[in-house]
């Protein structure tokens, strides 16, 4: 993959590859769903990597990168399905977190 890759190119390569393999996007309620699943494998990745359960046979063919790979996609394929830009929306998430968190995390004593 191209290390360059903006957002907007991610949109567009999704969907390519939608309308060459997957025929269609799947309904978006389909693809919350599937987001939820694939933010639960990368749940149950971090739990056995980070916290205290130990792995799984099944496990063990999984790896964080490519949980974080999966949920990326699915994202991508419900930004284009619903015509949002990932660039203006994580721009304006910047922006909003900038305005409102510009003190507070510098001032928390737990930081």
């Amino acid at each position: 993959m191209d290390e360059d890759l903006t957002l907007k190119d991610a949109q567009n390569r999704v969907d390519e590859w939608i309308q060459n393999f997957g025929v269609r996007y799947y309904s978006e309620l389909t693809n919350l769903a599937i987001l939820m699943e694939e933010v639960g494998e990368l749940s149950r990745l971090m739990a056995r990597t980070y916290g205290e359960q130990s792995f799984k046979n099944s496990d063990k063919k999984s790896s964080i990168p490519s949980e974080m790979g999966d949920i990326l996609f699915v994202l991508i394929c419900l930004a284009n399905q619903m015509g949002i830009s990932l660039q203006d929306a994580l721009e304006s998430t910047l922006k909003k977190n900038t305005e409102r968190d510009k003190e507070r995390h510098k001032n928390n004593p737990k930081l």
